[in-house]
C-alpha cells in the first residue's frame, strides 16, 4: 500500500495550517567564549532569554554558589562531537578552577549556566 493515502488510493489533505506559536523556534546552541545573551519577546508579552554564549558557571561550594569560569569543554555524553566544538548542553562535563563540573540545566533555555561538581570521574 502506498503511504499517506487512503484506501482507494486517494489523498489525505492537511486540515489546516500550523499557527505561529506550534511552530517550531530557532535552535540555539550555547558555546564558550565571553558572555552573550538574547532576549525574546513570546506570546502574552512575556520575555525569553536565550544563552548564546557562556564563560562562567554557577557552582555550589562549601554551602555556598561560587561563579566559576569555564576553561574548557572536556566531554557532552549526549553528543562526542559537540565537546570538540566547545558547545556547552545539560549533561556536558566543563573544566573549571575547583575541578570538573558537570552541568545541570539547559543554559539555552534559561540564560544561565548551573552546574554541579563531580567528586571522581573514571577515565
Amino acid at each position: 500500500m502506498r503511504k499517506g493515502r487512503k484506501i482507494s488510493g486517494g489523498k489525505y489533505k492537511k486540515q489546516r495550517k500550523k499557527k505561529l506559536y506550534e511552530l517550531p523556534g530557532q535552535k540555539r546552541i550555547v558555546k564558550l567564549g565571553e558572555e552573550k545573551r538574547k532576549f525574546k519577546r513570546v506570546r502574552g508579552g512575556n520575555s525569553k532569554v536565550f544563552m548564546l554564549k557562556a564563560k562562567y558557571v554557577n557552582v555550589p561550594v562549601n554551602k555556598k554558589i561560587q561563579k566559576l569560569e569555564i576553561k574548557n569543554v572536556l566531554e557532552t555524553p549526549s553528543n562526542r562531537f559537540l565537546a570538540r566544538q566547545n558547545i556547552i548542553t545539560k549533561g556536558t562535563i566543563v573544566e573549571t578552577e575547583a575541578g570538573k563540573v558537570k552541568i545541570t540545566n539547559r543554559p539555552s533555555q534559561e540564560g544561565t549556566v548551573n552546574g554541579v561538581l563531580v567528586e571522581k570521574i573514571k577515565e
